[in-house]
């Protein structure tokens, strides 16, 4: 349920940008660090734990650090094997390969989810939604990209559909706009 070959469209970015945020297809790191602030935001406080689903290179947990939430149990989920050792290497929390679409998933406190959507179709997006609510205890935050728009590339989302997703899993719903341009980030929280 990929809309593009992501080994290809990672290791092409990597080639050209190296292991940077630009490699994982981030306009900037500025770009992928106001999403996680946004995140963030909608990370209750007392939270113990997070799984970061489609982790990248772990820049999530480093950002986490630079934010001094260094209290946080960390475990990252990633498809791409450059992606899982780079992210070992630079968090030394565990890393694991994993497709979220079809491999068993941990259970987590909270499942957070940052870029990873945006090369699935919709579909797929729609699966990796709420099998992440699913394996969490708490809930699932993550962005996507908002719109109407067909891409051969990116996967854009209706908040509509995302909404009735969320009321189908039985998720009370939050959003975060404004920050970029058909960009949203939202929280499925358990009750």
């Amino acid at each position: 349920m990929d809309r593009v070959d992501k080994q290809a469209f990672y290791d092409d970015a990597i080639y050209e940008h190296g292991l940077t945020s630009e490699g994982l297809r981030w306009h900037s790191k500025q770009s992928q660090e106001i999403r996680f602030h946004e995140i963030l935001s909608l990370l209750p406080f007392n939270t113990a734990s997070i799984v970061d689903a489609g982790c990248g290179f772990g820049d999530l947990y480093l950002y986490l650090l630079s934010k001094g939430k260094n209290g946080v149990d960390y475990v990252g989920l990633d498809a791409l094997e450059t992606m899982v050792k780079e992210a070992q290497q630079r968090t030394g929390k565990p890393i694991l390969q994993c497709d979220i679409l079809h491999d068993p998933l941990i259970e987590g406190e909270f499942y957070i989810c940052s870029g990873a959507l945006n090369i699935l179709t919709r579909e797929g997006g729609y699966l990796f939604i709420q099998r992440c609510y699913e394996a969490s205890t708490r809930g699932l935050i993550f962005n996507f990209l908002e719109g109407k728009k067909e891409s051969k590339t990116y996967n854009y989302l209706q908040a509509n559909k995302i909404e009735k997703l969320g009321q189908k899993l039985g998720a009370r719903i939050i959003y975060r706009r404004g920050y970029y341009d058909n960009d949203c980030t939202v929280a499925f929280y358990k009750s």
